[in-house]
């Protein structure tokens, strides 16, 4: 039951207003002035607010801006004389919800007052989902300021069509932000669909992505849909987009313009109508400065670029992600942690995280395992390899790009000796995909 607060110095024309409300289903509360009327909504908040623009002591539109200062949502109409039309109509402009003349016309006034109730309810209903949209976004992606930035800038462009990059580093956790961004999105019901452009040959992509027909090539022995027409009326979300070769850079080109694939073998084409977010831990915008990625398809996939900050650039939210992936992983392995010692969060802190989020996640699960007493303690905290601190005295001298590079090549050459040379444990152990950590070796030439 709506709540409507009706402030008039007309004892009579209250008593009327109040039965015709009543019988319509409305509770009524009453006022003879304004300064009774703001006293009674602190008290009361009532959904809608009725006030007679001439009042003794405050008048119908001193009494609104007071009610807007506590509550700048709440519907306010305003009630007066026929020779007060003008005033109505400012009431209206300083943010009056409507007007109505008095004597009321109460089939008219019960009609506003529903609409403006039911808008209401609706702005509240509103703010309650934003209120748990934005808590659950924390909770899932952290809380700190930069984080907030990020956050916002997904609740922006989740309702839009626009096309994403999102640039960060290995394991910040760019496919959880593309997911919240479909999530939050009017194609939520429709297929999310991933591939990582880095896990699939060279020689497969093309047809990975728009599929084939039978007979296409040798093998092709049934037509098979690519991942472009799984995601019809959904997203598809491509990670590792600098692992594109430029022939099939070109054939992306083609569907953003045109709408439309051919899958090889196929020279009718397909509508489609979907989604493109795209990750990299590259910095697109200087691939295609050095002519290593198309700047006509940069354009068309970067209409929104989200950058993810690193873990090491957000150490405020080590804590909290230290004890969510704790408890998840004392959920996963049975066990009981009761909590993690300071002595454990300050190790966690001035580690440099290479594998962010996901690194992280595997040093707690590990740190669950080892710990002896349901506490995380300092000597539960293991790196692989037994961990790796970075000497200042051989840093001090070196720009941090070079740092994070020496950095990177000690912790790849610690990851492959304790895996025993084995390159899918010590990507696993990493964090990263297989083909990153190929070129990783091949680029510090690491055997």
């Amino acid at each position: 039951m709506n709540k409507v607060l009706i402030a008039d110095d007309d004892s009579d024309l209250r008593e009327i207003v109040r039965d015709v409300l009543q019988e319509e289903g409305f509770h009524v509360l009453e006022a003879p002035d304004g300064m009774s009327a703001i006293e009674l909504f602190k008290a009361e908040t009532p959904d809608a607010v009725l006030i007679d623009l001439k009042m003794p002591r405050m008048d119908g539109i001193e009494t609104m801006r007071e009610l807007k200062k506590i509550d700048g949502g709440v519907p306010v109409i305003i009630l007066s004389g026929h020779g007060d039309i003008r005033k109505a109509v400012e009431a209206i402009k300083s943010g009056a919800y409507d007007f109505a003349e008095k004597p009321p016309d109460f089939k008219r006034l019960v009609i506003t007052l529903k609409r403006a109730t039911e808008r209401r309810d609706l702005e509240l209903q509103m703010n309650r989902t934003s209120a748990a949209l934005e808590s659950s976004l924390e909770n899932q992606f952290g809380k700190s300021r930069a984080m907030k930035k990020v956050i916002a800038q997904i609740k922006q462009i989740a309702p839009t069509d626009f096309s994403v990059i999102i640039q960060g580093e290995t394991g910040t956790g760019k496919s959880f932000v593309a997911e919240a961004i479909h999530n939050m999105s009017k194609r939520f019901d429709d297929p999310f669909v991933c591939v990582d452009i880095g896990l699939i040959p060279d020689l497969l992509v093309e047809s990975e992505l728009f599929g084939y027909k039978k007979g296409a090539f040798t093998g092709a022995d049934r037509d098979k849909k690519g991942y472009f027409e799984t995601a019809d009326h959904g997203t598809i979300f491509m990670d590792e987009l600098e692992n594109m070769s430029a022939h099939v850079q070109g054939k992306l080109l083609s569907f953003i313009e045109k709408k439309k694939i051919y899958p090889l073998g196929c020279t009718v084409p397909i509508d489609m109508d979907l989604r493109i977010i795209a990750a990299t831990n590259k910095d697109i915008g200087m691939r295609v400065k050095k002519q290593e990625f198309r700047e006509d398809l940069f354009y068309r996939l970067g209409e929104f670029i989200m950058p993810l900050p690193p873990l090491r650039e957000r150490a405020e939210d080590i804590p909290f992600f230290a004890r969510k992936f704790a408890f998840e992983a004392a959920k996963e392995l049975s066990r009981q942690i009761r909590g993690i010692t300071d002595g454990a969060l300050g190790r966690l802190k001035t580690h440099p995280w290479p594998g962010n989020l996901r690194e992280l996640k595997n040093v707690m699960r590990r740190a669950v395992l080892l710990s002896e007493d349901d506490i995380i303690r300092e000597s539960s905290i293991s790196f692989p390899s037994g961990g790796l601190s970075v000497d200042n005295d051989s840093c001090s001298f070196l720009s941090l790009k070079d740092s994070m590079k020496d950095l990177e090549k000690k912790l790849i050459s610690q990851a492959m000796e304790a895996s025993g040379g084995n390159k899918t444990r010590a990507a696993e152990t990493l964090g990263i995909s297989y083909k990153n950590l190929f070129d990783k070796l091949k680029e510090y030439g690491i055997k």
